[in-house]
């Protein structure tokens, strides 16, 4: 006897049991049938057709109507199992994408790591956070042979699976810079002829790119479209924005990019951001760049790591902890 031989013969036995006895237990043994059903893959029309068919043979006298209707409860099954088994193909193809996608946020968290110089000169805090799985947003430090510290940060126009792959290749290509290769201008001239070659037109990369050098506490720095920063000047206790003009990546590959420079002195504060800071948007539409400020000096009397952690805190919370796109802000805050 194979399997659906035995099954018809299983679903008769508990159907006379039950339409005799009527109890809890023959409801049970139903129970276990169904499981047998999906373990034989035998679809919901089939189940209806064997009901119908044991009915039948149970009450030979049924009620032509009665019988009739199992057929159209058989047509309404067959669209409900066609639908049904198309569902669970989606359900099982989007279990896949987003175990894959996991994966892959994990593979682009490590590829993408940088770690955070440890110098007395400068406090360094730097948080970045993806709105969906994976970051369309890229920070880098690097720390040269002469302790200047490099610091970059870049943005995808996109999120996604794309802006991800581009911030990779944004990071293999800051890998791949020579040493001496480290001022800001030719940093960006030099990401602008890969971004140019290898990306879509479609995708747009900002980007900025700053060298501190405790030596002489000098900042410079360059801009690729990106969202500009703050300047905190602790003498006058006043806030300035950081700009820096420049053409965003990969449009003209003979782009060349302008160089600007600071004095950075003891308590100054070089804040960098990505767009997803400043487009946080409330009720009310999009924050304002003073409000950004604000939250910046109530907690500028914290370590800059705490500082970033807790403004991030506070403008989740102001978004009812939804990011609409990828955050990420790093403080730089002079010792000397």
């Amino acid at each position: 006897m194979d399997n659906r031989e035995n099954m018809e013969k299983k679903y008769h036995e508990a159907l006379s049991t039950y339409l005799k006895d009527q109890n809890e237990q023959a409801l049970y043994q139903g129970q276990k049938i169904s499981r047998l059903h999906i373990k034989y893959n035998i679809s919901p029309e089939e189940i209806i057709s064997m009901h119908k068919n044991n009915l039948m043979e149970l009450y030979p006298d049924l009620p032509g109507k009665v019988v009739d209707s199992f057929d159209f409860l058989l047509e309404v099954m067959m669209g409900y199992g066609i639908a049904y088994r198309e569902h669970q193909s989606l359900r099982h193809q989007q279990q896949e994408l987003k175990t894959e996608i996991e994966i892959a946020a994990n593979v682009q968290h490590t590829l993408l790591g940088t770690e955070i110089p440890d110098i007395k000169a400068l406090e360094i805090g730097a948080i970045s956070v993806p709105a969906r799985q994976m970051n369309g947003d890229y920070y880098h430090f690097v720390q040269d042979e002469n302790e200047r510290i490099g610091v970059g940060i870049a943005d995808v126009i996109g999120k996604g699976i794309p802006a991800a792959l581009c911030m990779s290749m944004i990071k293999y290509a800051m890998d791949s810079l020579p040493e001496h290769r480290h001022e800001p201008n030719n940093v960006l001239e030099s990401l602008n002829r890969v971004v140019e070659h290898n990306v879509d037109p479609s995708m747009f990369i900002t980007m900025f790119y700053g060298l501190y050098d405790p030596h002489d506490r000098k900042f410079s720095y360059a801009s690729a479209g990106h969202e500009p920063g703050f300047y905190y000047d602790a003498a006058s206790g006043t806030f300035s924005d950081l700009d820096a003009k420049g053409l965003l990546l990969g449009v003209d590959k003979k782009t060349r990019y302008r160089q600007y420079e600071k004095t950075v002195n003891r308590g100054d504060m070089i804040i960098l951001l990505s767009d997803g800071v400043t487009e946080c948007r409330t009720n009310d539409g999009f924050i304002e760049r003073d409000t950004l400020i604000g939250f910046i000096k109530k907690n500028m009397h914290l370590q800059a790591q705490e500082m970033v952690n807790n403004i991030y805190k506070q403008l989740e919370k102001m978004q009812n902890f939804q990011l609409r796109d990828d955050f990420t802000l790093i403080i730089l805050k002079s010792n000397v």
